[in-house]
């Protein structure tokens, strides 16, 4: 009796592993008309506890997606973090009360807090808008990727070969075999993909032990709803507050306690939630906190700072997430750099298999991610090391003073908000002409900011036009649009434009790009369809750089983003950060720019 042939198909992008980096890589695919494919060996998705921060940057890149106002919605914002310290009387004290988010430019000076799969909700129900489903319970078995240079360089091409086993209800199992353009490991810290390419995750494991619990406290604690950061002679504590009335507490453990194993690991079984309870309120001493009836989720953990020596194997398999970068939880930034890692990579898979761009382009993603990722290890060692360490008291000199964790908490803001965060030069980063919008960085995040809608004066994020479609925008910051000599300088650039981005575009020029003209002139006197009809693609879409009509909002953007009355074009990528600026003069530089990797 013969076997029956295994199952094939063929996808231009499977991934492996449903947490937060994989969905948010399979929705920005599908929402960019990409055939892509999601499995995970889970049969269910995580109910309770695991990440539950999200940063100020990545609140904006959900609302890029579409999906930033279902967030607030739900979870619980944190604005203000609160530091106890030893008391002179015994117990601890309020020492300070500080803004949470410190980043001058952040849209939303707040953090957001709901529970994993919650948040996983949120992909789920926006793939289902493009008919993507998660298939679970399925097991990758084996991997190959084609060694034919040819091959890998076509990115028509399914070099990659995944069988995977389909776990049925019953028990038994069903393979498949998956022919893939490209692959991505969103499968966490023990990931099968980078395992499979024998990928060295470098660094290292500490000696800090910390316990992490989810309950709705009863307590006297005055500062239960605000990030609390409790430094005290019986250990160390943070507060997280979460949605609705719940908490969560990192809790320091004892290193040389019952529950450590003669070879160093956790044992568990050795520990229950209550004695997480119980070690913290050693730290809240004179506060009480109540045991409560139930514990929604708890975990002990041995902080760890590690690098994926590679991001990616041959421009055709690439990891994500944890996969990736691991290390502690108490700044925030776990979950929020595995969903940017995917939102960085989406866009640029989206392009070279359209055939938009050629496959160097892919390099860009471990160029720009892995460095962040080194960078997040240093502050993550620096941060670590001071939470866990010792508060500074009378009778212990050596120890961690506030001023100096509260300078290292605000140093690091710009960086844990994820605003300061800043890629190197490179094809899609080009610094040349900065000093034309001088107070911009090349290689971040475009700045909030509000114009008025030409037409008819409505004050208008800009954010809110760049969205993560696949498309750069092209912000065109015309000067005057009312002088007549300005406007005949627009006309003139305007052509130049047409002409440069037809040469670059095989197919319409709007499937590729986004021109949103913003004038200097006033609201009262502007005629936005003075413009150049190619410069606007709707009316909706041409912008002043003027005060609404109460003179609260707007009118500074072109002094904000140091852009002269003489105009520029600022590039910004379809991730949302600027990618490259050039004053007006200068077309033929964008032409350049766009051929490095089209």
């Amino acid at each position: 009796m013969s076997t029956p042939p295994l199952k094939e198909s063929k996808v231009d992008v499977l991934i492996i592993g449903a947490g937060p980096a994989g969905l948010m890589a399979c929705n920005a695919l599908a929402k960019n008309g990409i055939d892509v494919r999601i499995i995970d060996q889970r049969p269910e998705m995580v109910a309770a506890g695991q990440a539950d921060g999200i940063q100020p940057r990545t609140i904006e890149v959900f609302q890029s997606y579409g999906l930033g106002e279902r967030l607030l919605k739900e979870g619980n914002q944190i604005h203000m973090a609160a530091f106890y310290n030893p008391s002179p009387n015994g117990g601890i004290e309020l020492t300070d009360r500080v803004p949470d988010v410190t980043a001058a430019t952040a849209r939303y000076p707040f953090e957001v807090t709901l529970q994993q799969g919650a948040i996983e909700r949120i992909f789920l129900d926006s793939m289902l808008t493009f008919g993507v489903t998660i298939d679970r319970p399925v097991v990758p078995t084996s991997v190959e990727l084609s060694k034919d240079d040819s091959i890998l360089s076509d990115p028509r091409a399914h070099p990659v070969r995944v069988v995977l086993n389909h776990i049925k209800e019953d028990g038994k199992s069903e393979s498949e075999v998956v022919h893939a353009k490209f692959l991505i490991g969103a499968d966490g810290a023990h990931s099968w993909v980078r395992k499979s390419f024998d990928i060295e995750m470098e660094g290292e494991q500490t000696d800090y032990i910390w316990g992490v619990v989810d309950l709705t406290p009863d307590t006297d604690f005055p500062d239960v709803r605000n990030k609390s950061a409790i430094h005290s002679n019986n250990g160390s504590c943070m507060i997280i507050p979460r949605e609705g009335d719940k908490i969560r507490l990192y809790i320091q453990l004892d290193g040389k306690s019952d529950y450590i194993t003669s070879n160093g690991r956790i044992d568990k079984a050795r520990l229950q939630p209550h004695n997480l309870l119980e070690q913290a309120r050693k730290a809240f001493y004179p506060y009480y906190i109540e045991t409560p009836e139930k514990f929604e989720w708890w975990t002990i953990y041995i902080i760890g700072q590690r690098v994926a020596s590679s991001f990616s194997v041959k421009d055709r398999v690439f990891i994500v997430g944890d996969a990736c970068h691991t290390h502690s939880p108490k700044a925030g930034q776990g979950m929020n750099a595995s969903m940017n890692d995917s939102h960085n990579l989406a866009w640029k898979l989206t392009h070279v298999i359209r055939g938009w761009a050629k496959i160097p382009l892919l390099k860009t993603y471990e160029f720009e991610r892995r460095k962040y990722a080194q960078d997040l290890i240093n502050f993550d060692k620096k941060f670590a090391k001071l939470f866990s360490g010792k508060p500074r008291t009378e009778e212990y000199q050596d120890g961690v003073s506030h001023e100096e964790f509260l300078k290292a908490f605000q140093t690091f803001g710009g960086f844990s908000s994820g605003i300061g965060i800043c890629y190197s030069e490179s094809l899609i980063t080009n610094q040349r002409y900065q000093a034309t919008a001088k107070n911009l960085t090349i290689g971040q995040r475009l700045p909030p900011q509000i114009f008025l809608r030409a037409a008819d004066s409505r004050p208008i994020e800009i954010q809110n036009l760049i969205l993560s479609d696949a498309k750069f925008k092209l912000l065109v910051f015309t000067g005057n649009s009312s002088d007549p000599s300005q406007l005949q300088r627009i006309r003139k650039m305007s052509q130049e434009l047409n002409n440069v981005l037809s040469k670059l575009s095989a197919e319409r020029i709007s499937s590729f790009f986004e021109i949103i003209p913003i004038s200097s002139a006033t609201k009262t006197v502007v005629r936005y369809n003075d413009l150049p009809t190619f410069l606007w693609s709707h009316w909706s879409k041409v912008l002043v750089d003027d005060k609404d009509a109460k003179g609260v909002q707007g009118g500074d953007g072109y002094e904000n983003y140091g852009v002269g009355l003489d105009g520029a074009i600022i590039i910004v990528r379809p991730d949302g950060y600027v990618g490259m600026v050039a004053p007006l003069s200068q077309v033929t530089e964008i032409e350049k720019y766009f051929s490095g990797f089209m």
